[in-house]
Parts: structure tokens; C-alpha cells; sequence
């Protein structure tokens, strides 16, 4: 395969960040303004948010016996310091929790609700020109390649993880610094899985997709992170998924340097 052509980044990083934030707010316009867009991709995302979010729940119901579960060298310390380290265990938990949670939620969604998130991908790239280079991908085929890269997504995502929840033992720097990375993480994570559909209607697999996002990391970053934070507030992820789809076909134009007006509004 050729190497992907990639447009040349002309702001400021900053600039950038924002720009693919706003790409999300366009994605949400895009999808608010189309009924049948909504009604294609609420249904995968509300039958596994209500999933996820059971499961979240259970996660913190049982988190003080977790938190000492992870934490047997405190059992012998004084009551103070004991659940000092056992609080800061428990937002550590529910922090990584939270982050493995969005990531697998994504991809749970995006196989569950594939044959809907494609249709919506595709109506979007209509838009604004059609898919330069469309290649046929049968669904079969399509589904077995999502599965496999959003398997292997999560599982890069839950080592980076790991190191992130021993860091919230850090007082402070736990509380303050890794959530923030976290967010990061989740973002870059977030804006891989979320382009898969259109990068594969160009014959683009896994590599190329970091390729093309790391060309332009802080409009990567600034697409995912937006969605990342939407996702973490109550019925966020139900309710932006179809739109973070959108905003996905739009992020992937803007990165290969193809048209991003409507030409069919």
C-alpha cells in the first residue's frame, strides 16, 4: 500500500487542539440536524451504556473492599494514614476504571453497532464530496478487522493503564496530574478506534491510522479528548457516540487534507 498523503498542519498547536474539538461540536451538528442519524446510532450505544454503566456502578460499590484488597501493606498502619492510602487506592481504581471503561465502551459500541456507524460515517463523507479512493470492505470482513484492532486498542490501553492507577498513589500528583493524562491517553486512544470505519473505506488499516493521526497529533488529541471528557459525564457516551462518529468522518478529511464543506447540505 502507498504511504497515506497526509496535509500539512498550518496552525498553531494550540490552534489545532481547539480545532479538533471543535470538529466533535460539528460531528454533534451534523447528527442533531438528521433524525435518522439519530435513531441509527442511539440504539447500539444505549443497550451498551446501560452495560458499562452497571458495570461502573458495581465498580464502585465494591471499591472500599478493593481499595484494601490492593493495599494489604496498610493493615498495620494507623487508622489516618490507613485510609489515607485506601482513599487514594479507591480514586485510583475508579480512575483507571473509568478510563478502561470509555475505551472498551467505544469499542464494544463501534462492533455492536457497526452496520449503523458505517451508514452514518458514509452519509457524512456524502456531505462533503464522497470517500476519495473508496475501497468495497464486505461487512464480514469489516467486522472481523474492527474487532481485532479494537482488541488490540484496549489491550495497549489497559498497560498504559496500569502505571497510571500505581501513580495515584502519588499524593497530589495522583489527584491532579494523572487524570489529566488519563484524558490524554483516552483521547488518543478514543480518536484511533473512532476512524477506523472511514480509514478502512480507503483501504487504511491500523498503522496507517496512527501514522495519519500522529502527522497531526494536537488536532488528534483535541478531537479525542473532547470526546473522551463527554464521555465520562452520566449518559454522555449514549448521547455523542453517533455524533463522535460524525465528528471522526470529518476528523479523517481534515488529516488527509480532503474537502471539509458541504457540497450536499
Amino acid at each position: 500500500m502507498d504511504t497515506p498523503r497526509v496535509a500539512a498542519p498550518t496552525a498553531s498547536a494550540v490552534g489545532r487542539f481547539f480545532s479538533g474539538a471543535g470538529l466533535l461540536l460539528r460531528g454533534l451538528g451534523l447528527y442533531a440536524r438528521n433524525p435518522r442519524l439519530m435513531l441509527l446510532g442511539i440504539l447500539p450505544a444505549l443497550i451498551t451504556g446501560a452495560l458499562f454503566l452497571a458495570a461502573f456502578a458495581t465498580l464502585a460499590y465494591f471499591v472500599d473492599d478493593l481499595a484494601a484488597l490492593v493495599t494489604p501493606f496498610a493493615d498495620d498502619w494507623s487508622a489516618t494514614a490507613r485510609n489515607l492510602v485506601r482513599v487514594m487506592a479507591g480514586l485510583a481504581l475508579l480512575g483507571i476504571g473509568g478510563l478502561v471503561g470509555v475505551l472498551t465502551f467505544t469499542a464494544v459500541t463501534l462492533v455492536v453497532g457497526d452496520p449503523f456507524y458505517e451508514k452514518i460515517s458514509e452519509r457524512v463523507e456524502q456531505r462533503y464530496g464522497g470517500t476519495p479512493g473508496e475501497v468495497e470492505v464486505p461487512f464480514w470482513s469489516s467486522l472481523r478487522r474492527s474487532v481485532a484492532d479494537s482488541l488490540r486498542l484496549v489491550a495497549i490501553s489497559v498497560l498504559i493503564g496500569l502505571p497510571l492507577f500505581a501513580a495515584g498513589f502519588i499524593p497530589v500528583v495522583g489527584q491532579t496530574v494523572v487524570p489529566v493524562v488519563g484524558a490524554v491517553v483516552g483521547g488518543w486512544f478514543l480518536a484511533l478506534e473512532l476512524v477506523g470505519a472511514p480509514f478502512y473505506r480507503r483501504g487504511m488499516r491500523l498503522p496507517d491510522r496512527r501514522q495519519v493521526l500522529r502527522a497531526d497529533l494536537p488536532t488528534s488529541l483535541g478531537f479525542g479528548v473532547a470526546v473522551f471528557v463527554c464521555f465520562l459525564i452520566p449518559l454522555g457516551a449514549v448521547l455523542i457516540m453517533p455524533a463522535a462518529v460524525a465528528g471522526a468522518a470529518l476528523l479523517t478529511r481534515r488529516l488527509l487534507g480532503q474537502p471539509v464543506q458541504e457540497v450536499h447540505p
